[in-house]
């Protein structure tokens, strides 16, 4: 589960680490009224969705007047952030966080991350930071110093001061910083989070560390040991979700829609990304991002189907489905053959499948008098479903 920003600053200033004063606004008028209550010489308006870069994509802006900030509020909301023409990534920005613009005499970084390969919580720290943080330290191998942490009674320890003795070249600022980090330790272990990062963290002309940018990604099976963090996704469902997003999660669906014409039914994240680059070489634009999950029942597909059938972007379909451990094929059939007797609309559908009663689902989808073209390649049944979608368009 990632957060959005002002979810995380809040949850880290039960740590004692310094943040930003900020409000949260969903509308141009409530910018307005937040930088007048909170009255800053400087403002930031950042861009509340779970975007990497948001500086380079004008997600992030800066005003100095409450008017300004109404003006750069309402250039944000309700719309998608634009990554290249002519497309936009699918998370409509609900929301804005108004905020004091910190001055910083330097800028570092910080992260507690899972090494996954060692099983254990490592700390990253950097003299430098910003938004070019990755590109710096590819080119500079030395860059980022990385520290264990060693779990003791449900505490994350290690050397911080010695770490900060690294990044920091004044005693009080070691201090701080060492402080710092202890602070994020604990709060990764209370969180029971995969990544926390601030990036930058400044220091400013007297002294101070404030976190400028934090990002927090926690362990979904973790989040019924943490009822606030399951209040946290809930809530950022509703703020980043669309709602065909959310009626798709609630029929174990994950859905993302997206701006092209062929429709595309996948078990499996990786798949889903590997179909979606199949039919943009073969000169076509994907409908959606869909991934049934592995608890999906047949009316539960039947009902993601379904959306795709309904929505009149969708000129052809292309189902990519490889049951294994993921999702069997007969499911998948049982539901595209539900899904086609609710819906009247004829639409080509292009079905690549293999694995896991993969010969019975075929059996399935003839029984049901079910029309589409079988394909047992991957890229011939994305250049087939793209040909469709043209066809039909014409």
């Amino acid at each position: 589960m990632n957060l959005l920003e002002f979810q995380a600053k809040r949850l880290l200033g039960r740590f004692a680490i310094a943040t930003p004063i900020g409000q949260v606004a969903a509308s141009e008028s409530e910018a307005f009224e937040a930088a007048r209550r909170l009255g800053c010489d400087r403002y930031a308006v950042k861009a509340q969705v779970p975007l990497l870069a948001r500086m380079k994509y004008n997600g992030i802006a800066f005003a100095s007047t409450p008017e300004q900030v109404r003006a750069q509020a309402r250039s944000m909301i309700g719309k998608a952030l634009r990554i290249g023409e002519p497309h936009s990534i699918g998370d409509i920005v609900q929301q804005v966080l108004v905020e004091e613009r910190i001055e910083s005499l330097r800028e570092m970084y910080v992260a507690i991350t899972l090494d996954r390969s060692a099983g254990k919580l490592v700390m990253l720290a950097s003299a430098v930071g910003g938004e070019a943080i990755e590109e710096r330290a590819a080119a500079e191998p030395g860059l980022i110093h990385r520290l264990e942490l060693t779990l003791e009674n449900n505490k994350a320890v290690a050397d911080f001061h010695s770490l900060a003795s690294i990044i920091a070249d004044t005693p009080e600022v070691v201090t701080g910083l060492a402080n710092l980090y202890r602070d994020l330790a604990d709060a990764a272990v209370a969180y029971e989070a995969t990544l926390i990062e601030i990036n930058p963290l400044a220091l400013t002309k007297d002294g101070r560390l404030i976190a400028l940018d934090v990002k927090i990604s926690a362990d979904d099976s973790a989040l019924y040991r943490r009822p606030e963090l399951a209040a946290l996704r809930q809530e950022n469902d509703r703020i980043v979700c669309s709602p065909t997003e959310l009626e798709a999660q609630r029929f174990q669906i994950n859905y993302v829609p997206l701006d092209g014409d062929v429709g595309v039914v996948v078990n499996g994240a990786g798949l889903a990304l590997a179909t979606y680059d199949l039919i943009v070489d073969a000169g076509g634009q994907p409908a959606n991002f869909m991934d049934i999950r592995t608890t999906a029942t047949s009316l539960d597909i039947a009902h993601g189907f379904g959306m795709l059938l309904t929505n009149s972007q969708v000129k052809s379909i292309l189902v990519n489905v490889h049951g294994g451990g993921m999702q069997r094929c007969d499911t998948i059939a049982e539901g595209i053959g539900i899904a086609l007797r609710r819906h009247p609309r004829q639409i080509p559908i292009v079905i690549c499948m293999a694995g896991n009663n993969a010969d019975f689902a075929r059996t399935i989808l003839e029984n049901n008098g079910t029309r589409y073209v079988a394909v047992s390649d991957m890229a011939d049944a994305a250049q087939q479903a793209v040909a469709l979608s043209r066809r039909k368009a014409a």
